[in-house]
């Protein structure tokens, strides 16, 4: 066999390209991976895991300050940002062997420490290596967008890739953006002891969520003493001050200024797909610069394909680790298995928890109006949530006129747990009335989607529509059983 021929060439070493990689390998496959980095992605590095262990610290630091809530004594926990920073880099050293090119050798996988790029079709050139591929996948995630602000290149900003260096507390941290990097970090640090500003263009926080979820999380921030700025537009930065315009009640335009000692950008991320050389073997991209792929996560390119950031589909590390899934099979093996958008759960980790699958209401009542059906079950109804003195936020099913699940938003404790069971009935195809139908332990926080749809079934089978059909069925019965 050509040293230099592989049945799968994998350009980045995130987590689409881990996956991507084992996967492909494990079939038997000959596979290269090259990235020039550090394999792990931002998953690894500096996202999910580096930020879900602050907020773990912030979370133990809010409840000390609230333990009141239970009948507690309040303490002002003593935060030492070092310590902490120390924590989250543990928790990276910890789970990092398991995405290691030593790691990815014993499964097989070839690892190049290299730049990659498509030099023609069927040829990547690998840190100066000239390979052949049956088939190809870009996995290049992406990186952290900052706005074109007037000043801003002359600030010492921090974004989501380096915010983990930090080692002191800053007194007044800005942040600007507040979707689900900006608002989850903002509330982090003001909980470890910053005075936090969140600055944002949209007219509220988190503008792609379900309204009444980003409700809740708006309410609690400012509860916490977060300073949110919405509508509000950064117009020109300095070293410690930021200007920025929004407009009063009136709607009048107004200008202020907010000091800071740290400014973190927070405004999305952007496609890493400079220099691949996708033109040489006819990849698109969008005007986003994503690679434009369809629902096999095939690209425009023959024999090459696309998971994760890259794509630009939905931002997430279990998409990514799906999409890559469907690569090894569709690329290698010529299948057609597609990408459900409509089936990939998220969770937003700010406290409460914001989780999501399917359709929002929103997006239900465009497509059947009124007829659309939307059950809520409020957390505050929930036992297991009034113990633990978590009543804040509630549980919402969308269903088509019918009654079939096809879309759930949760915002509360455990959130982004209790959305897996919804996955699980809108992947069936169940109605509310079948999801009413199972029983749930008591006490627990499962008990919010449930209560939904409990909701649901008792209209069904006691609203007047029910009635007008039960009242004579249970009158003919009666009949039948005095008659015997």
């Amino acid at each position: 066999m050509d040293s230099d021929a592989y049945d799968l060439v994998v350009i980045g070493g995130g987590t689409a390209g881990l996956v991507a990689a084992v996967g492909a390998a494990g079939t038997g496959a000959r596979v290269l991976l090259a990235e020039e980095n550090r394999t792990g992605g931002d998953c690894l590095w500096t996202g999910c895991v580096p930020s879900k262990t602050l907020i773990a610290a912030a979370r133990r630091a809010h409840d000390l300050r609230t333990a009141d809530e239970v009948g507690l004594a309040p303490v002002e926990p003593e935060v030492d940002l070092a310590r902490v920073m120390d924590r989250v880099h543990e928790a990276i050293a910890t789970i990092e062997p398991h995405d290691s090119p030593e790691r990815l050798e014993r499964e097989g996988v070839e690892v190049a420490r290299a730049r990659a790029r498509f030099v023609a079709p069927g040829r990547i050139d690998v840190g100066g290596r000239t390979v052949t591929f049956r088939t190809a996948l870009v996995a290049t995630g992406s990186q952290p967008a900052v706005p074109p602000i007037d000043g801003l290149d002359a600030v010492d900003l921090l974004t989501s890739d380096d915010v983990w260096d930090l080692r002191t507390m800053p007194d007044r941290l800005v942040v600007l953006g507040a979707g689900p990097i900006g608002v989850e970090l903002g509330q982090a640090f003001a909980r470890l002891g910053s005075h936090v500003t969140v600055v944002e263009m949209a007219p509220r926080v988190l503008p792609t969520v379900d309204v009444d979820a980003a409700g809740v999380v708006a309410d609690r921030l400012a509860a916490e003493g977060v300073d949110v700025r919405v509508s509000t537009r950064a117009v020109r930065a300095e070293p410690g001050l930021l200007v920025v315009r929004g407009a009063d009640e009136r709607g009048l335009p107004t200008t202020d200024e907010i000091s800071f000692d740290l400014l973190l950008v927070a405004t999305g991320r952007r496609p890493r797909t400079e220099d691949l050389g996708l033109d040489a073997v006819g990849v698109e991209v969008d005007r986003g610069g994503n690679v434009v792929v369809d629902d096999t996560m095939a690209t425009t390119g023959d024999h090459v394909w696309a998971a994760g950031d890259v794509t630009g589909t939905m931002p997430f590390t279990h998409v990514a680790s799906n999409q890559a899934s469907l690569v090894v099979t569709n690329a290698l093996f010529k299948l057609r298995r597609e990408f459900h958008p409509e089936r990939m759960p998220w969770t937003i980790f700010t406290d409460p928890e914001v989780a999501h699958v399917g359709m929002t209401e929103a997006e239900a009542r465009s497509e059947w109006g009124d007829r659309a059906v939307i059950r809520r079950h409020d957390y505050a109804d929930v036992d297991r949530a009034v113990t633990g003195a978590v009543t804040t936020g509630f549980a919402k099913l969308v269903a088509t006129p019918r009654g079939k699940l096809v879309g759930a938003t949760i915002v509360g404790e455990s959130a982004g747990e209790a959305i897996a069971e919804q996955v699980a009935w809108l992947s069936s195809g169940a109605s509310l009335t079948t999801m009413a139908s199972a029983t749930h332990a008591y006490p627990t926080m499962a008990e919010g989607p449930w209560g939904a749809a409990v909701a649901h079934a008792r209209e069904s089978f006691s609203g007047p529509r029910a009635r007008r059909f039960l009242t004579p069925v249970l009158a003919a019965l009666r009949r039948v059983d005095h008659a015997g």
